[in-house]
């Protein structure tokens, strides 16, 4: 047998980039496709030889109508989860964090966005990578720069 015959399979995957958008108020906005149930962080899928932060500049546009400068984002890291709406699919996230003063508008695929206190849901359904990982991850790091 080859080492092939004993793999699991490779989960479907999904190359996004994301941010963690940060008002004012300390509030993060989450965005919800058109037809599904689920909030996320804004941003959207990488294109081939498409750098990251270059992916979620050109999404922010397209949905939000939020021109941002690529170098105010810091880089929170890689996280992964399954995908909210595609199912048998894992998401694979390149996180930024952006701090805003700009208004937003839906725009694209997006059908609302919420502001919310990041200690808590708002309320929401969240995407398992909302849910899971990015808000906790948020909050620890929130805390340890208290």
């Amino acid at each position: 047998m080859t080492l092939s015959e004993h793999s699991a399979p490779l989960a479907k995957i999904i190359r996004i980039a994301a941010a963690v958008l940060i008002g004012p108020d300390g509030r993060t906005l989450l965005v919800r496709k058109r037809g599904t149930q689920s909030f996320m962080q804004p941003g959207g899928k990488i294109e081939t030889s498409e750098q990251p932060i270059h992916a979620l500049a050109r999404e922010l546009e397209e949905e939000l109508g939020l021109q941002i400068d690529p170098l105010r984002a810091s880089y929170l890291g890689h996280f992964t989860a399954p995908a909210a709406n595609e199912p048998g699919f894992e998401v694979q996230a390149q996180m930024f964090v952006l701090h805003i003063d700009q208004d937003v508008i839906p725009a694209a695929e997006i059908e609302e966005v919420q502001w919310i206190d990041p200690q808590g849901d708002g309320g929401l359904v969240l995407a398992p990578l909302t849910r899971d990982v990015i808000l906790p991850f948020y909050r620890d790091s929130l805390l340890t720069s208290a």
